[in-house]
C-alpha cells in the first residue's frame, strides 16, 4: 500500500503540461552566453543583441506569451530582471536574434528592465564574481492581452506570468568576468 501511494504522490508532482520547448540556435542550455549577448555598459563590452529564440508545443488555451530573462545571482536580494516581454501573440513560434526593440511581433510588449529602461540588457554580472545564471523563460498564457505596457517591471510581469501561466519552458545560460 505504501509503495502504490508513493507512486501516486510521484505521478501528481509531475507538470500538467511537459510539451511546451523553449530553445536558441545562438546557445544551448547550461553553455556560456556568447558575447553578442551581453551588456555594452557597466564595464561590459558586448553586443547587447536580444537572442534569437524559438518555440514549440503551447498548451492548449494558449492566447499569448510572456518571455522573460532574469538573473537569479545578482548580489541585489531580489536578483535582477533583464528583459520582459508580454503579449506575444499565440501564434507566433520565434524572435529573430536583435528583436528587441524593433522587430517584435505587433501587439507585444516590452517592459522595464532593472537597469532602468525598456528592451533586452545583456548581462554583465560584477567583474570577479562567480558566473550568474540567466534564465529565459517561455510562459504559456490564457489571455491575449494582460495589462501589462512599458512602465511595467519586471516584477509585474513575473506576477501575471506566475499567477496564471499554463505552462512554461526555461533555457539557462551562464555568465562571468
Amino acid at each position: 500500500m505504501i509503495c502504490r501511494f508513493s507512486l501516486l504522490l510521484g505521478l501528481l508532482a509531475l507538470p500538467a503540461h511537459a510539451d511546451l520547448m523553449l530553445t536558441s540556435p545562438d546557445f544551448a542550455d547550461g553553455a556560456t552566453l556568447p558575447e553578442a549577448q551581453v551588456l555594452s555598459g557597466f564595464g561590459c563590452t558586448g553586443g547587447n543583441l536580444s537572442p534569437a529564440l524559438s518555440w514549440s508545443g503551447a498548451p492548449e488555451g494558449t492566447q499569448s506569451f510572456i518571455l522573460t530573462l532574469y538573473d537569479p545571482d545578482a548580489p541585489t536580494g531580489s536578483g535582477w530582471w533583464h528583459w520582459t516581454v508580454a503579449n506575444i501573440p499565440a501564434g507566433v513560434t520565434e524572435l529573430p536574434a536583435g528583436a528587441s526593440p524593433d522587430t517584435l511581433p505587433a501587439g507585444a510588449v516590452e517592459g522595464r528592465t532593472d537597469f532602468g529602461s525598456l528592451g533586452y540588457g545583456g548581462a554583465c554580472p560584477p567583474e570577479g564574481a562567480a558566473p550568474h545564471r540567466y534564465v529565459f523563460t517561455l510562459y504559456a498564457m490564457p489571455e491575449a492581452s494582460l495589462p501589462l505596457d512599458a512602465g511595467s517591471s519586471g516584477a509585474m510581469v513575473g506576477f501575471y506570468a506566475h499567477a496564471m501561466a499554463l505552462d512554461r519552458a526555461e533555457l539557462t545560460v551562464t555568465y562571468g568576468r
